[in-house]
């Protein structure tokens, strides 16, 4: 537990000061209680909600027969939140929130170990309750648990944004599979689900207002999210620290659900390649009555179920040839005369941008709404200054290869969320190889190289974090633990640490960290014999594998 630079078991590693004494004490898990501090009526459900799962959590590190020794002491968990404005409402999980807290452990009196936790608000405590939960291990030679005597540490996550994207229209994911993502997210402090709902294979959320998108547009009645669906998820993120950020991608990824609108161009043409990037290609028409007004209700509705202030618009893959193969938004350029080619069809692409946040802004009203993107020819200079107004719109980037487009972004003062696929891409498995080509597959320790500060040092303030992204092309809810865990964990405390530790130096760390997600329900990929686990630095496969593991990355700006 106290080997190697810092607790062995703790992930991600604090990015404060820690200190700690390494004799251990017994604990009796049947006898913690807790003491919040002020206790605010609003906030009842809340914190028994989380006081149910750190104990749950804790009693799933104990064997199955119950054992007591009169020696143990009793911990009393101690939560005080300092809360300078003095409110009685539970804050929202903005991106300025203030996520850090302080954890101090001593054995002041006899029997007794107190933990107490030190927060502005719930979402900083509740980071502080995980930590105490990964301190607490069960010695299954003396058979208790036991805990560090003392531990004085502060913590305080380095970047705002720590997601992960899962997508659920190209494979439907069940709200028990959703939910299990989100309790390891917690375990680990990524505090950002962005929900790609909506796409061309399906489209599995209700929309009461439009009941037909789902009716006919989701794989079956079952695999639909209903309102109820949505808000316990929603509710269940919130406890865990975790903001949702729903994304309906538009204007290209539509088909299923559309097909009957006449709102949509591209459905079922013959050469796939020539005008989409997978099937079934469908792309809204911008020009087309009534449009913008089924947006407004789409829109509406996921703003309500979600409370948002950060919206995902998508904007990716959009193709001018489906466009122009279209003799109505041919004939409606023809009129505005504007000429078929490729700028006046980023112009269209614009105008489709504009009008659909105008929607947005109907039903906010006076909320200021955030807009995230992703990088495509509209982030692009030219277009870029004249279409996005940088006080307005973030910028997911996935591609990080091309250099001068993201230096531009960046010299612009815009705000980035950096998703480069050749780190942060996990929806790969290896079903539909052929002689192993073709088949890109990240491991933990290339995640845990790809150091922000390494991809954009020059531009770090303009930063909000990292997401790594889950397309589910080779991904379902049964594969989905294995393919994201562990290697989002090392995410995890790239965004929270900080750290300048390469993977080699926590490896140790990461084979402990995961059989803890095992622990606790999560099916993470095994990393190795359960020999290198209990024998600790003995096992190579840093050594044997660095040549291969970490991959080349040219220093962007």
């Amino acid at each position: 537990m106290t080997c190697g630079k810092t607790i062995g078991t703790l992930w991600p590693k604090p990015r404060g000061t820690v200190e700690y004494e390494t004799s251990l004490l017994p604990i009796e898990g049947n006898n913690i209680k807790f003491k919040i501090i002020p206790q605010y009526p609003k906030h009842i459900k809340i914190w028994n909600t989380s006081k149910s799962r750190f104990m749950k959590m804790l009693h799933k590190k104990l064997p199955d027969i119950n054992i007591t020794k009169t020696e143990s002491h009793s911990l009393q968990i101690v939560i005080i939140i300092i809360d300078a404005e003095n409110t009685e409402e539970l804050p929202k999980l903005a991106l300025n929130i203030n996520e850090s807290y302080k954890l101090m452990i001593t054995n002041a009196t006899g029997k007794i170990v107190l933990a107490k936790i030190e927060a502005s608000n719930y979402y900083g405590a509740r980071h502080g309750l995980e930590t105490l939960a990964q301190l607490i291990v069960y010695n299954d030679i003396t058979l208790e648990l036991q805990i560090l005597s003392r531990v004085s540490l502060s913590d305080e996550p380095a970047f705002k944004w720590r997601g992960l994207l899962l997508d659920t229209s190209r494979n439907f994911y069940s709200v028990n599979a959703i939910k299990r993502t989100l309790d390891a997210m917690a375990m680990v402090k990524l505090n950002t689900f962005h929900w790609h709902l909506i796409d061309s294979q399906s489209f599995s959320m209700e929309i009461k207002t439009r009941p037909e998108l789902s009716k006919y547009g989701a794989y079956s009645l079952r695999k639909t999210y209903t309102h109820k669906d949505i808000a316990e998820i929603v509710e269940y993120a919130r406890v865990r620290g975790i903001r949702i950020i729903p994304e309906f991608d538009a204007p290209a990824h539509v088909y299923e659900g559309w097909q009957s609108k006449n709102l949509t161009v591209c459905l079922k043409v013959n050469s796939m390649r020539d005008y989409c990037v997978e099937p079934p290609c469908g792309q809204l028409d911008p020009t087309a009555n009534g449009i913008f007004i089924i947006l407004r209700d789409i829109y509406k509705e996921m703003f309500d179920l979600f409370d948002i202030d950060l919206f995902h618009m998508g904007g990716s893959d959009v193709s001018t040839p489906c466009w122009k193969q279209s003799a109505s938004i041919n004939n409606w350029m023809n009129v505005k005369g504007w000429p078929l080619s490729e700028p006046y069809f980023t112009h269209l692409w614009a105008n489709f941008q504009a009008q659909a946040l105008q929607q947005i802004e109907y039903i906010a009203k006076q909320k200021n709404i955030s807009i995230i993107l992703w990088d495509s020819r509209l982030t692009e200079d030219p277009f870029i200054d004249e279409y996005l107004k940088k006080d307005r719109y973030f910028i997911q980037i996935s591609d990080f290869t091309k250099k001068r487009k993201v230096t531009n972004i960046l010299t612009r003062g815009y705000h980035i969320i950096v998703s480069n696929y050749e780190s942060l891409l996990f929806g790969y498995s290896k079903a539909n190889c052929i002689n192993n080509k073709n088949c890109p597959y990240i491991n933990w320790k290339n995640v845990y190289e790809n150091k922000i500060d390494y991809v954009v040092s020059s531009y770090l303030s303009q930063v909000l974090g990292a997401e790594a992204i889950v397309w589910s092309w080779q991904v379902d809810e049964h594969n989905l633990d294995q393919c994201l865990w562990p290697k989002a964990s090392a995410l995890a405390e790239v965004l929270w640490t900080e750290s300048e530790d390469n993977f080699y130096d926590v490896e140790s760390r990461m084979l402990t960290h995961r059989e803890y997600l095992v622990a606790n329900g999560i099916g993470g990929e095994s990393l190795g014999p359960e020999w290198c686990l209990q024998n600790e630095d003995e096992c190579v496969f840093s050594r044997m594998g660095r040549a291969n593991c970490g991959k080349e990355r040219a220093k962007l700006v």
